[in-house]
């Protein structure tokens, strides 16, 4: 089977690196056993799916013995039964290694930051990004990622007009790339006295980090500003100079980061924003390239496309790019985020597979 022509280079690559992590030359080396470990970790998903696909095999061979063999009816009975099972999990498994064997993107396993700007709607739109933040915030929690604000512009009747958030742990971008977009909500504003239901929107970027190996800049294009912070942070913020505002004058691009407590700190988290800003602007085009090369529906590329709607009166969500509907709003919105998530990573999978089989 062509599956398996893939899966065994695999079975052979996870036996060699087994044996090389039993050597005390690599365990001694904490850089190559580190980066060994996390590839074992790896394979070890395809070897024990592998594992119970090969015994599935074995026992379908044998139920068939039986069956053509044994005089026994009830014995033969039994095993047409077994067979019925073990050909279901067979089929199981073999759906399992599929997805096991789609090449997986680099950028899956970066930390992110999360931009998320408040779009129309006026002082709704900006209590609405308040939202998601705590959406976000309560779904990254749960995952055990650190969260850390990175900069805010806060509504003038709650929320905010822009907010930065730094996401730290396993396989964030890969989970909450699909995030990106703009993001509408339906509900009767707390400032609307006539109880009429309006529509308002908040933009959000998911921002894979990237480092200077990735990103080169030129320290010639920048523009750097400092300048003394406002808002939450402490009675420090209103003493020194530590927000730093930096340009990158060839594309425009400006961030500014006046969350941490020394300068240092804040020009460090804004050269790593502009850095994914610019990143991302090249990974924008690229999967824009490959959406149209497939017609994905998961992952345009396209930050400005109309993603979601959170529809408050009915109790739904609903994901436009593959038709999910989901009447459980408030739990959606407290953070319970994976039951859409996980639809949107099953939906590009399905998309990659159907691609890697040439349909």
């Amino acid at each position: 089977m062509r599956m398996l022509d893939k899966v065994e280079p695999i079975i052979l690559r996870f036996e060699e690196v087994k044996q090389q992590l039993s050597d005390p030359t690599i365990t001694s080396n904490v850089e190559t056993f580190t980066q060994l470990s996390k590839e074992y970790k790896e394979l070890s998903q395809i070897h024990e799916v592998y594992v119970a696909y090969q015994l599935a095999l074995s026992n379908i061979e044998d139920n068939k013995r039986i069956i053509k063999e044994e005089t026994d009816e009830e014995f033969r009975e039994m095993a047409k039964a077994d067979l019925g099972e073990q050909e279901k999990s067979l089929e199981d498994l073999q759906k399992q290694l599929e997805t096991l064997l789609i090449p997986k993107d680099p950028e899956d396993e970066k930390n992110v930051l999360l931009e998320i700007r408040a779009g129309t709607g006026g002082d709704e739109a900006s209590i609405f990004a308040g939202d998601l933040l705590k959406m976000y915030s309560q779904y990254a929690g749960s995952l055990g990622w650190k969260t850390e604000i990175v900069s805010a512009h806060e509504g003038s009747s709650g929320g905010f007009k822009e907010i930065v958030m730094r996401i730290d742990g396993e396989n964030v971008f890969g989970i909450l790339k699909f995030e990106s977009g703009v993001h509408r909500v339906q509900r009767v504003p707390k400032t609307e006295s006539q109880g009429r239901v309006h529509t308002s929107a908040a933009s959000v970027a998911v921002l894979p980090e990237v480092d200077e190996v990735m990103v080169s800049i030129n320290p010639a294009d920048l523009k750097v500003d400092t300048f003394r912070a406002s808002g939450a942070g402490g009675q420090h913020v209103n003493k020194t100079e530590s927000a730093i505002r930096i340009t990158h004058v060839p594309t425009g691009v400006v961030v500014e980061c006046q969350e941490g407590r020394s300068q240092h700190r804040n020009r460090e988290i804004a050269m790593q924003w502009l850095r994914s800003r610019l990143y991302e602007s090249e990974l924008q085009k690229r999967q824009a390239a490959q959406a149209a090369e497939r017609k994905s529906q998961v992952s345009t590329g396209d930050r400005s496309a109309k993603i979601r709607t959170y529809n408050y009166p009915q109790g739904r969500v609903t994901d436009h790019r593959i038709g999910l509907t989901l009447y459980a709003l408030d739990a959606i919105v407290g953070g319970d985020l994976g039951q859409v998530v996980d639809k949107l990573r099953m939906a590009e999978q399905a998309e990659k597979l159907a691609v890697m089989d040439g349909r």
